[in-house]
């Protein structure tokens, strides 16, 4: 029986990257065309669109507002891949789904809403009105009057199943139309066990028969980041065979490195599992106790894979 396909959502239309920092600064729309068509030819399913502000690069609401009319058609002008639109502000999904011509690349992404989200309910109904597709921070919930990070897969279960059930009442979609996103940590500082709660909350999902149908996403660069450039790309496919045996099916990625999981039997993905089950507190044992010794296991795995000294 043939693999299903991760879908991939390229994520190169970041300021965390350079060509896009520089094509942003510039406001240069031929350096998007680039970037689109570059993850076009690598067979990417979704372009993700984030013009916002990164540690390198400041960003204000009204720079981006005054730039999606230019660049979501000059983007569509080259590729007919739909779209990921992906800020917090309702605004930016307001001024970008205005401009996304919805002939040309069929539903575009809304990401995201989650329970810290400003005026949500106003997203909701962009959902609604411009019949979307959406992504779902499942890794945050509402506490009381506020809301909290979800630090347990229960947690991140019934947060799923509470915006599941919004998102059909308020906004008619349907499970095949929700993505949702459990949260992934860089594993190299995850002393709070956060990885682990993410590979077992996409269980839990997969076993709600009330959620089937809906998609598993993660940023899949947030994992390896930290550690050393070497091991990068194949701790990334380690986590990626893990997480589709739990039930993974998109990935917010860099198109340009390989996103084919490993073999369940490759020594990073066995090293990795070993790792990851030191993360889990024993007994009368602390969260973050197992927490560092997941971290000592990763920095063991990081340092017997380095390159010999030439």
């Amino acid at each position: 029986m043939a693999e299903k396909k991760l879908l991939i959502i390229g994520d190169l239309i970041n300021n965390a990257y350079a060509r896009a920092r520089n094509a942003f600064a510039a406001r240069e729309v031929k350096g998007y065309q680039h970037l689109a068509q570059l993850q076009a030819n690598l067979g990417v399913d979704f372009l993700d669109l984030n013009i916002d502000a990164t540690r390198l690069v400041p960003v204000k609401l009204a720079d981006m507002l005054s730039f999606l009319p230019d660049v979501i058609p000059a983007i569509q002008a080259v590729t007919p891949l739909p779209l990921c639109i992906d800020n917090p502000s309702v605004e930016y999904h307001k001024v970008a789904l205005k401009y996304y011509d919805r002939r040309k690349s069929g539903a575009p992404i809304l990401n995201s809403v989650a329970a810290s989200r400003e005026r949500l309910e106003e997203m909701i109904e962009l959902i609604a009105e411009y019949d979307t597709f959406v992504i779902v921070m499942a890794s945050e919930k509402f506490a009381g009057s506020g809301t909290a990070q979800c630090l347990h897969p229960n947690d991140v279960h019934a947060a799923a199943k509470h915006f599941i059930e919004l998102l059909a009442t308020k906004a008619g979609r349907t499970n095949d139309q929700i993505i949702l996103d459990p949260g992934l940590a860089p594993v190299g500082a995850d002393t709070y066990g956060l990885v682990n709660i993410g590979l077992d909350a996409m269980r839990l999902i997969r076993q709600d028969p009330d959620l089937r149908g809906v998609h598993l996403t993660v940023g899949l660069s947030n994992f390896a980041w930290g550690t050393p450039k070497y091991i990068r790309e194949d701790l990334e496919r380690a986590y990626l065979t893990l997480a589709t045996e739990a039930g993974l099916d998109f990935a917010i990625a860099n198109p340009e490195k390989s996103l084919v999981p490993l073999p369940a039997d490759h020594a990073i993905v066995q090293q990795l599992r070993h790792a990851l089950e030191q993360g889990r507190a024993g007994a009368g044992e602390s969260q973050e106790t197992a927490g560092f010794r997941q971290a000592e296991a990763i920095m063991e795995m990081c340092n017997s894979a380095a390159p010999a000294d030439e």
